[in-house]
């Protein structure tokens, strides 16, 4: 990986709503994403982890530019997203894909898959003819789909099938950062390993970076070389995959990790029904998940904790101010 990062979020920021009514009444405003700072280096997986709602994926359409920031930046190659937004797109589009969560509704059905995956290449990429055809080959070869597929339409797919083709319409662009939304949530889970496998062959192959959202824990330890959690919108732990799997810092993060199925464990943590949850159209003054949090002091309450490192892995942060020690 080179020393500059590919993709680069500052401060990153989503308010959706907002601004006063013509009476001059504040209008309420939900606070998706929030103070969100990350590094994306060339080759890497960047897992994004968090529970429903926490804004995964609200960042994830603000990196492709489907969504606009109501602050910060987002600087991909060099490049300030945010600034340039209107300028300079069709470069964009073809240096930033998305695979979308479900395979089947994110496809046209009333096109044929050669349509589909032909857009890119006639309107970003200008391929005549003759390399369309060529392309489209190599593309249904890439993941492992038949050529005769190209004169189907979706909805004559199965979900990994289909899922497989939303993976190759991505890849017809020829990209370098592919944002990769619960590409496998509405999967079975041998299907899941048919997909994550040709993820990652087309990795090594084309030299791609991915941003891969995910809530399936299991899922984000296998694929990430870096993991990131989120939770009500922030950034509360960022590390090595191994590291903050193996030493969760965050009490949200050892929350999640001892939440989880295991093989060999007769038993799961789970909160109380009635644990409190952040009002997400009045953010607390601190901590967001101290209600939830058995560590929790008066500090944590009055005050946002600092994403900051945190034990002896270098690049290990967390947001905490009681942390955990380990697992």
């Amino acid at each position: 990986m080179s020393d500059a990062p590919l993709l680069s979020i500052e401060k990153a920021e989503r308010v959706f709503g907002g601004g006063r009514t013509l009476f001059g009444q504040p209008k309420p405003a939900v606070h998706a994403v929030q103070d969100v700072t990350l590094e994306v280096h060339k080759g890497e997986t960047l897992g994004v982890v968090g529970e429903s709602g926490c804004g995964k994926s609200t960042l994830a359409r603000m990196i492709v530019g489907l969504d606009a920031p109501t602050g910060g930046r987002i600087v991909f190659d060099g490049r300030d997203l945010v600034a340039e937004a209107g300028h300079d797109l069709r470069r964009l589009s073809r240096e930033v894909q998305y695979v979308f969560q479900d395979p089947v509704a994110s496809l046209n059905p009333r096109k044929t898959i050669r349509t589909i995956l032909e857009a890119p290449l006639i309107h970003l990429l200008k391929l005549g003819k003759a390399d369309r055809e060529r392309r489209l080959i190599e593309l249904m070869d890439a993941v492992n789909l038949a050529p005769e597929f190209l004169e189907r339409y979706p909805h004559e797919f199965s979900g990994g099938q289909a899922q497989r083709i939303g993976i190759a319409r991505a890849l017809a662009a020829d990209p370098k950062l592919i944002v990769l939304d619960e590409p496998v949530s509405a999967l079975d889970v041998s299907v899941q390993a048919q997909v994550l496998n040709i993820l990652d062959d087309l990795k090594a192959r084309f030299g791609l970076t991915y941003v891969f959202i995910s809530h399936d824990l299991s899922v984000v330890e296998s694929v990430s070389d870096r993991v990131a959690v989120m939770y009500f919108g922030r950034v509360v732990e960022v590390g090595e995959g191994r590291t903050v799997f193996r030493e969760p810092r965050h009490p949200y993060t050892h929350l999640l990790l001892k939440s989880a199925p295991a093989p060999g464990r007769r038993s799961l943590i789970a909160e109380d029904a009635n644990t409190e949850l952040p009002d997400p159209y009045n953010p607390p003054p601190g901590c967001a998940f101290y209600a939830r949090c058995p560590r929790h002091t008066d500090q944590c309450n009055a005050q946002m904790p600092p994403l900051e490192d945190i034990g002896a892995e270098e690049g290990h942060r967390a947001a905490c101010f009681h942390p955990h020690e380990g697992r």
